[in-house]
């Protein structure tokens, strides 16, 4: 993978699960299946024309990589659940009003970023447990170009935006100037994330030999650094040019490893469909807290009921020799608050 050294080994691409049809195609065209309509109609499947949430590129792209498609899967949902731990103490959770798909709505800058390094994480991993079978590790001590993997994931997930056409200089592309922007910031932090790895090999630890590699960060790691991200991203606006710029001179210009906006958030109060907002209303509070999670805060000053509730936890637990431990269940009443 990308951060496990792995690429492609073979310029071929199966196209059909039941047919093995293999056409040797270059990369930057099975990267880009609007420009080979054939090779995804040779092996065509029921299963990309029934996954819900594709845009007709995402479908093409299945089409020839039917096997990356369970682990696209995965890690966009491990990116939103991961979205959603990191913000579950905000008004906006990372929740949606549309949860038929992976792919579904997406809100200003949170999920958009976590489907794309949910997929490349998910993706890098795959191709360096050998399920990719467009993929593989590397023989090259140190690669110096962008395996397929990162490339994959950057298409796949890119290709919504880029099907788009809108005119130059309207907040329609300058919204889909900066979904790509902080698509490519996802993946990267994915990739600043890796780290070195090494296994001594010789007789009794002599360390003789040493095999490194590069790891993948733990993606709560990803997710907090995601957060700080997003917690300071820049705010941009369309120049004259129909170029995204920084609206304050006075800061630096943020890189491709940052995040932009483009319009303030809603306060996400209440429930709205057009922004996707499903409000606050019934949302657990802290009643002691003064921050974002504060019932005073996350209530949106409409109040807060109180009630009691029975929490089920682990408890007396004890060491058994050896190895395990055995707790009891307990169950206690606590108190809880949620905003009216």
């Amino acid at each position: 993978s990308l951060l496990e050294k792995c690429v492609s080994l073979s310029p071929s691409v199966q196209v059909s699960i039941r047919e093995v049809v293999f056409l040797p195609l270059p990369l930057s065209l099975a990267m880009n299946p609007l420009l080979i309509p054939e090779a995804y109609i040779i092996g065509a499947q029921p299963l990309c024309s029934q996954l819900v949430g594709l845009s007709q590129g995402q479908k093409k792209l299945c089409q020839l990589y039917q096997d990356h498609m369970q682990y696209i899967g995965e890690g966009a949902k491990t990116g939103i659940r991961e979205c959603q731990y990191q913000f579950r103490h905000r008004r906006w959770n990372c929740s949606t009003v549309d949860n038929s798909s992976v792919f579904g709505r997406v809100m200003q800058i949170g999920q958009s970023l976590a489907h794309a390094a949910g997929v490349v994480n998910a993706v890098s991993r795959a191709c360096r447990e050998g399920e990719l079978s467009s993929c593989g590790c590397s023989r090259a001590a140190r690669p110096k170009d962008l395996p397929r993997d990162w490339l994959f994931s950057k298409e796949f997930v890119d290709a919504r935006e880029r099907e788009k056409s809108y005119a130059k200089g309207s907040f329609e592309s300058a919204r889909l100037m900066m979904n790509l922007h902080n698509n490519e910031a996802g993946r990267r932090t994915v990739s600043d994330l890796a780290h070195v790895s090494c296994k001594c090999h010789g007789v009794s630890g002599s360390c003789s030999l040493k095999t490194c590699w590069l790891q993948l960060a733990d993606f709560r790691k990803v997710g907090e650094t995601l957060k700080e991200k997003y917690d300071s991203a820049a705010s941009m606006k369309l120049n004259l040019r129909g170029k995204l710029v920084q609206r304050d001179s006075k800061f630096n210009p943020p890189t491709s490893h940052d995040l932009v906006y483009i319009e303030s958030s809603p306060d996400y109060c209440l429930s709205n469909q057009s922004t996707g907002s499903l409000g606050t209303v019934g949302r657990l509070c802290n009643k002691t807290s003064e921050g974002m999670d504060g019932c005073e805060l996350m209530c949106c000053g409409r109040g807060y009921d109180q009630y009691k509730a029975q929490i089920v936890e682990r408890c007396h637990c004890k060491f058994h020799w050896c190895c395990y431990v055995k707790c009891k269940r307990c169950t206690k009443t606590v108190d809880q608050f949620v905003c009216k």
